[in-house]
């Protein structure tokens, strides 16, 4: 019952400080204009000073070419949108004694970070839904129809990234009362393992072949990578399992 009580004050939280709004927004706006600067790219250029000549090299844009607009933004402003959004949801309770204030009421600590995990996987559920059925809708307007269910696996592996996001902040947002500090202790767990994805021995077992994996599968190829996505379960899991037992100890 406390995880219900706690999960309604964050998404009240959440929905009051707009950050439900703004994550949906940006999401839903690179889901519509990825298709959109992929057809238009050509014209747009062909605007700018000197550009007509780089537009008549361009070819044709075709449907591939929308998808990898897609592929290209989503999980890069996912990243930044975790980050932001993420990064004082632990530290900034703690510093402004709030944390201490709900943990008064009948919420376990386990509660309290499992509601904030929880909220926050829902407002990136919802924004990835609505920005897969937006480019889906705006590439069959424009360009021609693409398989409906790898369209949905891809965009079941993107939330999947995101959430190791999350959960990465949300451990290093427990560790800290500062969300500054959180967020470049996350940054720089992200890019020790940016790093080690760009080594092609770890990549393909690492969060990012998750994105790779359901690139290939709307080219068609079947090739899975199970051990990634296992990995990346396994990354969720334990960053919030240390974050709880890291909490609990803490005093308020």
């Amino acid at each position: 019952m406390s995880v219900f009580v706690a999960l309604r004050k964050e998404f009240m939280e959440l929905s009051r400080t707009y950050r439900l709004l703004v994550v949906v927004a940006v999401l839903v706006f690179f889901g519509l204009i990825s298709p959109l600067s992929a057809k238009f790219m050509r014209e747009i250029l062909a605007l700018i000073p000197g550009g007509a000549d780089i537009a008549k090299v361009i070819p044709p844009p075709t449907v591939w070419d929308a998808i990898a607009q897609y592929v290209k933004n989503m999980p890069q402003f996912g990243i930044i949108l975790a980050l932001l959004v993420t990064m004082g949801a632990v530290a900034g309770e703690k510093d402004k004694g709030t944390a201490a204030m709900m943990l008064v009421k009948p919420i376990t600590r386990g509660a309290f970070i499992t509601a904030k995990f929880l909220a926050l996987a829902s407002v990136f559920a919802l924004g990835i839904i609505l920005a897969g059925l937006s480019c889906y809708y705006y590439t069959l307007l424009l360009y021609e129809t693409i398989d409906l269910l790898h369209w949905l696996v891809l965009n079941t592996f993107m939330l999947l990234y995101v959430l190791v996001i999350i959960a990465i902040t949300l451990l290093c947002s427990t560790l800290t009362r500062s969300s500054v500090t959180a967020a470049g202790i996350a940054i720089g767990a992200l890019v020790f393992i940016g790093l080690l994805g760009s080594i092609p021995t770890f990549g393909k077992y690492l969060p990012g072949e998750l994105i790779a994996w359901g690139t290939r599968l709307m080219h068609g190829d079947t090739s899975s990578s199970w051990i990634a996505f296992g990995v990346s379960v396994g990354i969720i899991a334990v960053s919030s399992g240390a974050a709880w037992l890291v909490f609990r100890r803490q005093e308020l």
